[in-house]
């Protein structure tokens, strides 16, 4: 009888200490509510609306129906008509658009030749869910006005870019860069200044003359170094074991992981002002870690996701990092060229690094 008062005693003081605990609170009421949101909304299997451009080089009254029907398809979202397959290309490289349909000028007599494929689909392979779902409109039939002649399909051809074999690993590595970097560098940052606190070191750093913003610099200096040896390592370990590519410049890369390093020490630093113990700072950093993997277009395209999906996706500093990652590393694109991720990347860094700045101060609470 006593052991079970004693049980009881020491059940109702955690309790109480949960309740008190605001920030763990809200994390076991947030995380499966978060959770399920993101796997109920942002998980789509069923892809809609890739960025598609066309180059429709027959101008004929079927190409203007096939585009029509494509349309209707709801798989592809026609953003941009051009001149050239070559313009096409360009796009793809860049990231532009997902798919690019080449309509030659003899589209007409090609409907009605089983020889010859009719339609061309230029994919961005360096994702392979694009790849598959592209691979799904190879049977989507042509109709022509031809008494004679009936629907037929397998008249398309699809083209994979940049990983034409469709290997795994070519397509996750890139994009798993950015989820190990946004793990360590967050974790690291934000754990290391709550644990200052903890053991009271922060109590001598109150009488030095270093102020907080050289206090919060000096501490991310060496996760800026762990980052880039993190990065090292992943790309020695894809090449060798994985022949993953490099098809572009390892200098663009390393400065694009310079910049995505920063705002991911940023967030860390935002978390380790808001968090208490080490605990609370790594729960917090799980709570983002989620939405990097599913929002970020690491799994799944991010075009195919919710309009709300795709606006907190471009919050996150690892969307932009999985761009610049695939586009420099698979399709040689350089950094000049993927500057709109570079900037998004240096806003998040400003905002956060700003945001810490404003909470952090020297004192204990």
């Amino acid at each position: 009888m006593k052991s079970l008062s004693r049980l009881l005693a020491i059940t109702k003081k955690e309790v109480r200490q949960l309740l008190r605990d605001r920030l763990t609170f809200g994390m076991i009421v947030g995380i499966p509510v978060i959770q399920m949101l993101l796997f109920g909304y942002a998980i789509n299997t069923d892809v809609r609306n890739l960025r598609t451009a066309v180059s429709d080089q027959a101008n004929t009254h079927l190409s203007q129906q096939f585009i029509a029907e494509l349309r209707e398809t709801q798989v592809v979202d026609i953003v941009e008509f051009v001149s050239t397959p070559a313009a096409l290309e360009e796009h793809l490289r860049i990231g532009e658009i997902s798919v690019g349909v080449v309509i030659p000028a003899d589209f007409d007599r090609r409907v009605i030749d089983p020889e010859r494929p009719a339609v061309h689909l230029l994919v961005d392979g360096s994702d392979p869910t694009i790849s598959n779902v592209a691979i799904q409109l190879r049977n989507m039939p042509i109709a022509f006005d031809t008494r004679a002649a009936k629907r037929r399909s397998n008249n398309i051809e699809v083209r994979p870019s940049y990983n034409p074999e469709r290997r795994t690993p070519v397509n996750i590595i890139p994009g798993l860069m950015g989820v190990i970097l946004t793990l360590t560098m967050m974790l690291f940052t934000a754990v290391a200044i709550v644990r200052e606190r903890e053991r009271g070191n922060l109590e001598l750093l109150i009488n030095t003359p270093v102020s907080s913003a050289e206090l919060m610099i000096g501490k991310v200096i060496p996760y800026v170094v762990i980052g880039m040896i993190q990065l090292a390592l992943i790309l020695i370990v894809g090449d060798v074991l994985f022949q993953v590519p490099m098809r572009g410049s390892v200098l663009d890369l390393y400065l694009a992981s310079g910049a995505f390093i920063a705002a991911n020490l940023s967030l860390g630093l935002v978390i380790s002002t808001v968090a208490k113990t080490q605990f609370q700072a790594m729960q917090m950093t799980f709570f983002v870690l989620m939405p990097s993997i599913l929002l970020s277009g690491f799994v799944f395209p991010f075009d195919g996701m919710p309009p709300v999906a795709q606006y907190l996706g471009e919050i996150l500093p690892v969307t932009h990092y999985i761009r610049l990652t695939r586009g420099i590393m698979l399709r040689d694109a350089a950094l000049i060229e993927l500057y709109p991720e570079l900037i998004a990347l240096g806003i998040f860094t400003l905002l956060a690094m700003t945001g810490a700045a404003l909470r952090f101060t020297k004192r204990l609470d």
